[in-house]
């Protein structure tokens, strides 16, 4: 069923979304904060553009939001101009921005009091996953919600859950970031390792690719690895931002990530080398000073 939605947000990932929502056949304002981005946007997709936030939510049954971090998260929400000065009782939020639970949680009780749904939908797939709609939803919030709301997710996605109550969706994207950062410096090292040892390491990963060592990040960054390419992908300093948020978690739960925490303190070394933009598989990069 066709409806209105409002999609705040143009950035790498929020401006594929948005147009596969479009695409779907709803019927979709957008805002950025760069107009010239929702021009672009609305000069390939079916859409009209708001000036603010509030103006792009007055009217739709479904909100989602895909910004950078909680300070924005904040600005667009309970901002001045924020969606929640026009949003409709009854109507759905979605969040897709890789935020704190804690933002999660106080924005659940406030749509609660107010008469809205909430769901904190982090996604993970990247920027590819994204322009091919085949992102992962993590997903926190109640039932009814998600139920009203999957068929609208779900024109961006290939697999989407509901993990429990709201914030689990940021949590378990905190798990996420957790198991990337591992996973990219094992890859490293191993790439690395066999680099200095004279093998073939394309065909060394055609093998192992095919083992118990088989993961998404060899199957897709090996190659670029060796080739000491960089320059695509989720950016460095985005990882360092998630797993600064997945930190301040563990502190609270009382988890320890020694791993991730030193592989944030590499990260921190590639950004030295004007590597913020690179790719997070420039970790191996560090091998290559």
């Amino acid at each position: 069923m066709t409806c209105n939605v409002a999609f705040i947000g143009l950035g790498v990932m929020g401006y594929p979304m948005a147009g596969y929502i479009s695409k779907a056949g709803h019927n979709v304002t957008v805002f950025n904060r760069t107009t010239s981005k929702a021009d672009k946007w609305l000069s390939e997709y079916k859409g009209t553009k708001a000036d603010t936030p509030a103006k792009a939510a007055a009217s739709a049954d479904y909100i989602f939001t895909c910004v950078g971090n909680d300070n924005d998260l904040r600005e667009v929400t309970f901002g001045e101009s924020g969606i929640f000065k026009t949003i409709k009782k009854g109507s759905v939020y979605i969040d897709n921005t890789t935020a704190s639970a804690t933002i999660a949680r106080e924005i659940y009780e406030y749509s609660k009091k107010n008469g809205f749904g909430f769901l904190d939908a982090p996604v993970s797939g990247g920027q590819a996953g994204a322009e091919n709609g085949a992102l992962t939803v993590m997903i926190g919030g109640d039932q009814v919600d998600f139920d009203k709301a999957k068929d609208k997710i779900d024109c961006y996605s290939k697999k989407m859950k509901l993990l429990g109550g709201a914030g689990s969706g940021q949590l378990a994207k905190m798990v996420n970031q957790i198991c990337i950062a591992g996973l990219v410096q094992g890859l490293s090292e191993g790439i690395n390792f066999g680099m200095k040892a004279g093998l073939n390491m394309t065909d060394v990963i055609e093998v192992i690719s095919k083992g118990a060592a088989q993961s998404w990040q060899m199957e897709n960054r090996y190659k670029t690895m060796i080739d000491d390419k960089f320059d695509f992908g989720f950016a460095v300093d985005w990882m360092r931002k998630d797993l600064k948020i997945a930190m301040e978690e563990a502190k609270n739960n009382g988890s320890l990530l020694p791993v991730t925490e030193l592989v944030d303190k590499f990260y921190g070394e590639v950004q030295g080398m004007s590597g913020n933009r690179w790719d997070t598989s420039s970790l191996i990069k560090r091998f290559r000073k």
